[in-house]
């Protein structure tokens, strides 16, 4: 396991690396949206953990470059990417599995509401086939029952907002400084 410094030089570096491409087919930055979905976590008051799955919910897209493609929208299995890189990195379960349900909150939304499918981002209902499509009964049913399923809509809901043009970028700095207290508890 790395040190705490050296996991937020890693994880960070990724997006001072790579944070500038392109959002696979919508009209921002991979480093725009996240900072938007942790922005939107900040102002709902939740804990660091969450604030920072939020702004890593995607991460699994910039250090799994090179991986399989969905199609032109981004790298297959991002979400486990992600959950796998950040365990790696001394991140706990908890954030690392709200990284990897935000996949599964889509597939749980698409099932339990008939109009959130028409909600979806082009670039989002091209992913779901790749990502194994809608929920049947007996996985809704499931995941309604992880004590991380109401914390994961939320995190759904900000990943969708998060596609704003024009909203400053977080400050990178308040993120590693929340990212140090995390790793030290």
């Amino acid at each position: 396991m790395m040190s705490p410094e050296q996991a937020i030089a890693d994880v960070f570096g990724l997006y001072e690396r790579h944070g500038a491409a392109d959002y696979i087919g919508e009209p921002v930055s991979q480093l725009e949206h996240m900072s938007q979905a942790a922005q939107l976590a900040m102002a709902e008051g939740v804990d660091d953990e969450v604030i920072l799955a939020a702004f890593f919910h995607d991460i699994g897209h910039l250090c799994g470059q090179g991986g399989e493609n969905m199609g032109g929208y981004g790298v297959v299995s991002h979400e486990r990417l992600g959950a796998d890189y950040l365990r790696h990195a001394g991140f706990s379960e908890r954030l690392a599995r709200l990284v990897e349900y935000h996949v599964l909150a889509k597939r749980y939304l698409t099932f339990s509401q008939p109009d959130y499918y028409a909600r979806l981002s082009e670039a989002s209902r091209r992913t779901l086939a790749y990502q194994g499509g809608v929920m049947s009964a007996e996985e809704a049913k499931a995941f309604e029952q992880d004590p991380l399923y109401a914390i994961s809509l939320r995190l759904r809901h900000w990943d969708e907002q998060a596609k704003q043009t024009h909203v400053p970028v977080l400050d990178l700095e308040l993120l590693k400084a929340k990212a140090r207290q995390v790793l030290a508890a």
